[in-house]
């Protein structure tokens, strides 16, 4: 392999990675906030991808999609905290469970009563739709290097708001004791549906990103649904910094190991068999990697007891 090949599929590791972390991020600060595990998280995923497909469709305009995505999911997830999910906050975790599962059911059908079973596609924008040059005389296409970028912008973003705001201070003391804010004087409920919403916004926004990767279908947002979870184990429960670092780990372990696993048992018997025996591992890796971890460190690496 190739310096310039091998810097590539890390550029691609960190897309993957960040793509995970705007799951993780929601999906974390709602069971750390609220204690809730919420399955229909993937389901906004898609709801933002077949939002920016359709308008993208109607306007020709992928700002557009993106805002629609964006407003789409987090307008789901309002409805879906205040019809469904505020009756489930004191119930068995269990009950969440076969609540949430229920929404995956209705979204999909949902999604495809509307859209139909066919894929949509959503072009990647002109100004972006060829490489850019980098150090070392790499190409790598401007899209792809945009979604880093937009990534690691809002995780800086959410890492100010948790920290330096208002509404930052009352996610982390609902996060540390949610009876004792209340008692003095914060709206849980205002709280939690605009956690919820802020969640369900990150995963739309992931969605429509990856939209103009791949194709637009229904039932695409529960494979990524279970890589932020393992995302969220490895990097702790409840914490945003855990959930970039930990997306970033299994991004950069998924992609390299399905490039040099291959290369690494090609060293020992034929093509063929290396081929076959490096991807089942690839595709194993992740969940090793997350063995490992918790095999050290319990909580995660930045999770708390």
């Amino acid at each position: 392999m190739t310096p310039i090949l091998l810097i590539e599929q890390v550029l691609n590791g960190l897309q993957s990675g960040i793509m995970l972390f705007l799951m993780a991020a929601g999906l974390t600060l709602i069971f750390g906030v609220m204690g809730l595990i919420n399955l229909a998280h993937g389901s906004l995923y898609m709801i933002g991808a077949f939002a920016a497909a359709a308008v993208a469709g109607w306007t020709g305009s992928f700002t557009l999609a993106l805002a629609a995505a964006l407003a789409a999911a987090a307008l789901a997830g309002c409805i879906i905290e205040m019809v469904v999910i505020r009756r489930l906050y004191d119930r068995d975790h269990l009950d969440q469970v076969l609540a949430t599962f229920a929404l995956i059911l209705i979204f999909s059908e949902g999604t495809r009563w509307l859209f139909g079973s066919f894929p949509l596609y959503l072009d990647v924008p002109a100004a972006l739709s060829g490489p850019v040059r980098l150090p070392g005389g790499i190409l790598y296409p401007s899209y792809r290097l945009l979604i880093i970028v937009i990534g690691l912008l809002i995780a800086i973003g959410l890492f100010q708001l948790i920290a330096r705001t208002r509404i930052g201070i009352q996610i982390r003391a609902g996060e540390s004791d949610r009876e004792m804010i209340g008692a003095l004087g914060v709206d849980i409920s205002r709280l939690y549906t605009i956690v919820f919403a802020l969640g369900a916004a990150l995963a739309g926004l992931a969605g429509a990103l990856v939209g103009a990767i791949q194709s637009v279908q229904v039932g695409m947002g529960e494979p990524v649904l279970i890589l932020a979870f393992v995302v969220i184990v490895i990097g702790g429960i409840g914490s945003i910094k855990g959930a970039l670092v930990g997306a970033l780990l299994v991004g950069l372990t998924d992609t390299l190991g399905g490039v040099l696993l291959p290369l690494f048992f090609g060293l020992f018997m034929d093509p063929s068999s290396a081929t076959t025996i490096g991807s089942a591992l690839a595709s194993m890796s992740i969940y090793i990697l997350m063995a490992l971890v918790l095999l050290f460190r319990p909580t995660g690496l930045y999770g708390r007891a």
